[in-house]
């Protein structure tokens, strides 16, 4: 056989031998020099790519540091990686290291033009990634102005309901005696085709002022599949990634694919921005509330030095409302189909929380509002409860160390390591949580250290923790229970074909956020009350 060999070929041969060997004795090297944290033989190049193929990745990690230790190293083709998956390595982490791993791993789906520069989720920490989060607290997500818009998130639940009352019904048509009578009855809807609707519009209020969807509107449908798309292509294993010598290549066109997506949902936002800006041109008053466009239209800033625009662009103005949109609509609308789809799976649960919707209220015509919330202990838990074991992003998004760091005095993360906090093992961990897999809300009532999401209980990290905690969580902890909570009260629900609680599919799947695997479909049936 080496006789068949041609010259140029052995070259080839040997150099790639070579290289394997020095890439090998290189890494090994590094890892005894810099003291990494412990984990699995890697292969050499491809390093440990054979262990996380199978499971979902938040699950075989979880099942890998189960072996190798709640803080381990892995490395993914020439991607350093650590990944941490229990409360104590987090609250070290984000007590002791947060400004060292405030970085952002950019994978190569969002890069290519639009999709990561501008962006508060995925700029790297500086002054204008400051300037960005500065804007959420002070102008986005302040309580005044979640006060004041609170009439805005009721009227989108309204009308959520509204669609789906009418989604789940048919009407049947039939003569009798010569007079045309109809029979309503109910049918299957994809339960978070509505959740997106409702999160949809909430975004329009948000920063338009206006509802921008009905169940019926083209240009909805349109962006919900682009968006889908951009978030399902970013979430996909890419070797482009593992493989730096491939980025140019892009063999899997995941880069391609993802940019094209990106390029049809700024088209179609672009076209509710300008609608927005004609009317804001028309409309000039000082009276009203500003909505987010206002803000990031009026706004101001520096000089232009240390980073600090001293306007955005229009540009900059769609990348911020592409991500508003993304990302408000994807990770709430997976959080309330989990939400619903757990209570379905648990009947007596379901019905212990119908029962306190249903009785808190004298009149069945009251409507649920924000402020009747902290009087709903139960509602409170199943959010909680939700979020443990459903996190939108189990491992929020991936974490990059700015300048190397020593965990415990004991590890080193170098810098540029890709840092994953697998927030989906922290919630399951049954060194902190009694049966860990069970959907109990009790546990976040009975228990008198009952914990909460705002990031200083690292045993519960849904929106992370420090300074890359999601700047959205004022917002989201008022419309998951506000939406969930009307859903349940509103209608008594059934699945389709007989099916048992049981027998239903719990399974995931996930391409950033983390889905259902078989879209929740059942059957609403209007409560008229007792």
């Amino acid at each position: 056989m080496i006789n068949q060999l041609t010259k140029n070929e052995l070259i080839g041969l040997f150099t790639s031998i070579a290289v394997l060997i020095y890439v090998t004795c290189l890494f090994y090297t590094k890892r005894c020099r810099t003291r990494l944290p412990p984990g699995p033989n890697p292969w050499p190049v491809i390093g440990n790519i054979f262990q996380l193929a199978g499971l979902p990745p938040h699950d075989s990690l979880t099942k890998l540091s189960r072996r190798h230790g709640p803080i381990m190293t892995l490395r993914i083709g020439s991607m350093l990686t650590v990944v941490i998956s229990s409360s104590e390595v987090a609250r070290e982490i984000f007590k002791k290291h947060d400004a060292a791993l405030a970085g952002r791993k950019i994978y190569e789906a969002m890069k290519g033009g639009k999709s990561s520069d501008g962006s508060l989720i995925t700029a790297q920490y500086g002054a204008y990634w400051r300037m960005l989060r500065r804007l959420c607290t002070t102008q986005f997500f302040v309580t005044r102005r979640l006060d004041a818009m609170s009439d805005v998130r009721s009227r989108c639940v309204d009308q959520m309901l509204r669609f789906v009352e009418e989604g789940g019904q048919n009407g049947m048509y039939y003569t009798i005696n010569n007079i045309m009578t109809c029979i309503i009855c109910t049918k299957t809807i994809d339960v978070g085709r509505y959740f997106f609707l409702m999160a949809f519009n909430l975004i329009g209020n948000l920063m338009f002022s206006r509802d921008l969807l009905d169940p019926d509107s083209k240009r909805g449908s349109e962006f919900f599949y682009h968006t889908g798309k951009v978030m399902e292509f970013a979430g996909k294993p890419n070797v482009a990634d593992f493989f730096p010598l491939l980025r140019f290549l892009d063999p899997q066109g995941i880069r391609r694919k993802t940019q094209f997506h990106v390029e049809k949902a700024f088209e179609i936002a672009g076209e509710f921005i300008r609608e927005r800006t004609e009317v804001r041109e028309r409309e000039k008053s000082d009276e009203k509330t500003k909505d987010y466009l206002d803000v990031l239209l009026e706004f101001r800033g520096g000089d232009g030095v240390d980073e600090e625009p001293s306007s955005f662009s229009s540009r900059d103005i769609n990348v911020i409302v592409f991500e508003m949109f993304t990302a408000g609509t994807d990770t709430t609308t997976s959080t309330l189909e989990w939400a619903l789809a757990e209570l379905l799976h648990n009947p007596r649960t379901l019905t212990k929380l119908q029962t306190e919707l249903r009785t808190y209220f004298k009149s069945s015509n009251q409507k649920l509002q924000e402020e009747d919330l902290p009087n709903l202990p139960y509602l409170s838990a199943v959010i909680m409860e939700t979020l443990r074991l459903h996190p939108p992003l189990p491992f929020l998004v991936p974490h990059k160390a700015m300048s190397t760091c020593h965990i415990f005095d004991q590890y080193t993360i170098p810098k540029e390591t890709q840092v994953l906090v697998n927030v989906w093992a922290i919630g399951r961990d049954p060194k902190t949580w009694i049966d860990p897999i069970m959907f109990k809300p009790e546990r976040f009532i009975s228990d008198p250290d009952a914990r909460d999401f705002k990031g200083q209980d690292y045993e519960f990290l849904p929106f992370g923790s420090g300074r890359r905690m999601c700047p959205a969580l004022p917002l989201a902890s008022r419309v998951l229970p506000l939406a969930i909570g009307s859903m349940v009260r509103s209608f008594d629900w059934a699945l389709e074909n007989g099916l048992n609680a049981e027998e239903m599919d719990m399974g995931e799947r996930i391409g950033i956020t983390l889905k259902k695997a078989v879209p929740l479909e059942a059957i609403p049936i209007p409560y008229r009350g007792t």
